[in-house]
């Protein structure tokens, strides 16, 4: 026969073990749908002796964050990106991606993935580098932006027009991730620097400081390509991105499971040996 308080003593730890077990999934719960930690990837795919590009600066927000619009001046933010890879600000130069981001009350997160080579942290072929991000509140930062220099050149760049272009959450936090790449006919043009390949003007040839070279009071524009038997594809003669399918960069974003996760599996494991043990306990005899 089985005492009564050993009933009552099991059944008491059944109760606490399936109220933390209950109580933990839902915190689990909630946190999966009110924060989220995403990897972003960025890989340079190009080919080798071809172009390569700058660290890159990425950002998760509301879809209220304009990096630039095709046919209008550069920003100054735009400018920095695209002739000197600046994305943070840096001594003469405050107004950045990453300042300008912040400053405006931007309701999200951003940053700069750093390349593996030389002292710039460029990406060149082959280079694959991930960071992770925390996002507090994935229906107030749905949307993903991100900008990098193609070097060499004067002022060439890639980034989002459209700053709705790519959605990682839907409208109720839902994640949705993103994997594009990034191809020849994407490159852009800021229209702040003649692109002239005169290496001492020219970012990775022989620039030996930022903001050098010959305004040219342009407008963003798909950029036309390099100049033929010219100083950048005589460096790198596979650099010629007006090439049919060139490809250059990959990027894609991944949701990183919560550790908190296995607590609530822990939670219910612990409540399944329980079972095991009252089991043990009814089947001995007293």
């Amino acid at each position: 026969m089985k005492p009564k308080a050993t009933s009552i003593y099991l059944n008491s730890l059944k109760t606490s073990f399936l109220t933390l077990a209950i109580a933990v999934s839902s915190t689990v719960w909630a946190s999966a749908t009110t924060a989220a930690t995403l990897k972003v990837t960025i890989e340079n795919i190009g080919p080798e002796e071809g172009v390569f590009f700058s660290r890159t600066w990425v950002g998760f927000h509301d879809g209220n964050f304009d990096i630039f619009n095709d046919g209008e001046t550069a920003p100054e933010l735009l400018e920095r990106l695209a002739e000197d890879a600046i994305t943070e600000p840096t001594g003469a130069f405050q107004n950045t991606l990453s300042s300008t981001f912040l400053d405006n009350g931007t309701v999200g997160t951003e940053g700069t993935i750093l390349g593996l080579t030389g002292s710039f942290s460029d990406f060149f072929p082959g280079d694959r580098v991930s960071s992770t991000f925390k996002i507090d509140d994935p229906t107030a930062s749905r949307y993903f932006s991100y900008a990098a220099m193609i070097l060499p050149s004067n002022d060439a760049f890639f980034g989002n027009e459209n700053p709705f272009a790519v959605e990682i959450f839907d409208e109720e936090g839902n994640f949705l991730g993103a994997d594009f790449i990034i191809t020849g006919a994407q490159i852009g043009d800021a229209g702040t620097e003649v692109n002239d390949e005169v290496p001492e003007n020219t970012a990775a040839l022989a620039q030996a400081a930022p903001n050098t070279g010959i305004n040219e009071n342009g407008v963003v524009s798909p950029h036309p390509g390099f100049i033929p038997g010219g100083n950048i594809l005589t460096a790198f003669p596979n650099a010629d991105f007006t090439q049919p399918n060139y490809q250059l960069a990959r990027i894609k974003i991944e949701k990183v499971p919560e550790p908190a996760t296995g607590i609530g599996l822990l939670a219910l494991g612990s409540l399944f040996l329980l079972k095991k043990k009252r089991s043990s306990v009814k089947n001995r005899q007293f």
